[in-house]
């Protein structure tokens, strides 16, 4: 009988990976996500499987904490294909490099420093490099899917996709098979976006399932209306620019940066926008930014209509792109009337840190937190009222104005969750993954309010047979 275990986001948002076992079948697995904030040490340990078990790798979408150890998994046997969209691998790319770029200079810097201690032995590895991303696409074979089309992944065993409108590239997967001629069909949501995204289109849906994985990252709350959050944003931007101060947004390079650079669009269009310097001061973000452009089919009407218009979905005048560390360290020289908009979006690193330590401490200007911050980040300790902070090894007081504005959410709310469920003409067995216990445990009981059906909270390596 087929069973699946979840070897990540079991009780925790992050570190995606399910492994799906089909008597007399492929062994499928679902993401190989990166494990984030708390839980991060889990990367280093070693897979509770063998990847050489590993037949098939399906990919939903290319944020890390769903790829992240796509190149960890190759290098420790994995020889089997990955099925997804090409537009998941090509965005992917990036986001691993980055993450193997970052992970080599944090291992170069304290290496360096533990040679002065004579302790070089107690530094650990990165836990890969470029080359080793580089690696699975080299070496890996990949079979690329388009939204709504089935394709047979082995004998007996159908995949469908469909846009789950999370990020560019988010998919929602099907798997269809039968056992001694019983006919299943086993759902994983992947992350489902919010139907109030300005650059994504809203999810779509399948019609039955046997068994659905859903994520519940937002299943204990609402998001504040759109409206009222696109509100709260132009009001922090234009105050915050009129009294002089600067704009920090710590941003996720992927849909958060191309959301509120398509909002700056709408208020510099209408002249609701008060003049200034727009920094998108991610390398990462950059890139992603271009996949967005060149995929835009993907994308909502609202951004093709941009296009359309104006030849380019994010840009205008006031914006700059500043890829080189150099124009990175000028923005310090502006003294105010600036937009920095830079990763990483939890704050765990990257340009924002940069940022932080040299504007931060005064009170003119303003951070803006348009994403989820995860236990133990930095973000979420700022988010939380810490008024001290630790940056390169120096503390500095937080004294700029704090806001977290939660209506940007990439990901589906408690309502929208429960309504996407209801579309379902056939819904058996709902098991809840990809979110915090405590959470989980309030949208287990909502959907049993509202739905009168009983979900489960996956465990960590729980087997369950469908």
């Amino acid at each position: 009988m087929a069973f699946v275990q979840s070897y990540g986001a079991a009780e925790v948002v992050t570190g995606s990976c399910h492994l799906m076992h089909i008597e007399k079948g492929p062994t499928i697995m679902v993401d190989c996500g990166m494990f984030q904030g708390v839980v991060e040490n889990r990367n280093f340990e070693p897979f509770d499987f063998n990847p050489a078990d590993v037949d098939i790798l399906l990919v939903t979408h290319a944020h890390l904490d769903h790829v992240g150890r796509i190149p960890k998994l190759v290098k420790e046997g994995f020889k089997g294909r990955i099925i997804t969209l090409k537009s998941t691998m090509d965005l992917a790319e990036v986001v691993l490099l980055d993450s193997a770029h970052l992970m080599v200079e944090e291992y170069n810097t304290r290496y360096k420093k533990a040679q002065r201690r004579g302790e070089e032995g107690s530094v650990r590895e990165p836990l890969y490099t470029p080359d080793d991303v580089q690696a699975v696409y080299d070496s890996v074979a990949m079979t690329f899917v388009e939204y709504d089309k089935p394709v047979e992944i082995a004998k007996g065993v159908t995949a469908t996709f469909r846009n789950a409108g999370h990020i560019l590239d988010s998919a929602m997967i099907e798997l269809e098979f039968s056992e001694e001629g019983v006919a299943k069909k086993i759902v994983f949501s992947g992350d489902l976006g919010n139907h109030n995204d300005m650059v994504m289109q809203n999810p779509d849906h399948f019609d039955a399932a046997d068994a659905l994985y859903i994520e519940s990252t937002y299943g204990d709350r609402d998001h504040k209306g759109i409206e009222e959050s696109v509100a709260e944003l132009k009001e922090v931007v234009t105050q915050t620019l009129q009294r002089g101060g600067n704009v920090l947004i710590p941003s996720f390079a992927i849909e958060r940066t191309q959301e509120i650079l398509c909002l700056l669009k709408q208020m510099y269009d209408a002249k609701e926008l008060p003049e200034c310097q727009i920094f998108i001061d991610s390398p990462m973000a950059i890139r992603a930014t271009r996949l967005y452009d060149q995929y835009h089919e993907e994308l909502s009407r609202q951004c093709n209509d941009y296009l359309k218009r104006d030849g380019s979905i994010f840009e205008f005048p006031w914006v700059r792109y500043t890829i080189d560390v150099d124009d990175s360290k000028k923005i310090n020289e502006v003294d105010g009337g600036a937009i920095i908009i830079a990763g990483s979006g939890m704050c765990t690193g990257g340009r924002i840190l940069h940022h932080f330590k040299h504007r931060i401490w005064d009170e003119r200007n303003a951070v803006l937190f348009v994403g989820y911050q995860a236990e133990g980040t930095l973000g979420r300790r700022i988010v939380d009222g810490e008024r001290h902070i630790h940056i390169y090894h120096e503390e500095i007081v937080v004294r700029a104005s704090i806001h977290t504005i939660n209506g940007f959410s990439a990901h589906a709310d408690q309502s929208e969750l429960i309504e996407w469920m209801k579309m379902y003409n056939k819904l058996e067995k709902i098991y809840l993954v990809h979110g915090e216990y405590d959470k989980q445990k309030v949208f287990r009981r909502v959907i049993e309010e509202k739905m009168n059906k009983r979900a489960h909270i996956v465990a960590p390596e729980e087997k369950i047979y469908i």
